[in-house]
């Protein structure tokens, strides 16, 4: 089935305007794919990938993790976001985690996720693997200096702003929540997911993506 695709500028627009402080209930989705039956479907495919991120980060054991050498080839799964989110985040990566298990074992081996948080000074590497260790011990998670983070989240069209206190005096960190899937033939980022994407729609898209195909 063929499916529109979005020019890049559009979908910039509109990845940057997607925000969420993660329990304020005010994020919007980037527009999804419409298929020409008329079915929404959950990834938007991009006419024109993104590139991968240079960046170099801090893994959960830390060690420095480079983030092009490490995934290159691979199928990868990138999400910006933070450990003390009550809300999207860890929803977000319990998904794509139930997903992943319905990969063969060679599948799951083969798949890069990577979740970078929003939220450094909070999330160091030990928070990142203990909060990480519940949801999928396989999930490569970075932390670092916020401003090459947030550097690297515009490269995705991603908005990240620096954590703050919300009026009841709670830390938040306002972030973009799509999840950007790169391919292992091009090392290129050419399907994006919303907020809204279920456990559902990465179990049908997984097996795709690792082979570097369109859902």
């Amino acid at each position: 089935m063929r499916k529109k695709t979005f020019a890049v500028a559009a979908l910039l627009a509109a990845a940057t305007l997607t925000l969420s402080a993660c329990g304020t209930g005010d994020s919007s989705s980037p527009v999804a794919v419409v298929s020409e039956d008329g079915k929404q479907q959950a990834a938007t495919v991009l006419d024109q990938p993104f590139t991968k991120p240079d960046l170099a980060l801090t893994d959960t054991q830390g060690k420095s993790y480079d983030l092009r050498k490490e995934t290159a080839g691979h199928p990868t799964l990138i999400y910006f976001g933070y450990t003390n989110c009550p809300d999207v985040c860890p929803l977000t990566m319990s998904n794509i985690a139930v997903a992943k298990k319905q990969l063969s074992k060679a599948e799951q081996d083969e798949l890069r996720v990577v979740f970078v948080t929003t939220d450094p000074d909070r999330d160091t590497p030990a928070a990142l693997g203990k909060w990480l260790k519940g949801i999928d011990p396989q999930v490569v998670g970075l932390s670092g200096k916020f401003a090459a983070i947030q550097a690297a989240a515009r490269t995705l069209g991603i908005s990240v702003e620096a954590p703050h206190k919300d009026k009841n005096g709670k830390i938040v960190s306002t972030h973009g929540t799509q999840v950007v899937a790169f391919s292992p033939k091009t090392d290129g980022g050419y399907l994006l997911y919303g907020e809204d994407a279920t456990v559902d729609d990465y179990t049908k898209d997984l097996p795709k993506i690792v082979k570097g195909e369109n859902p």
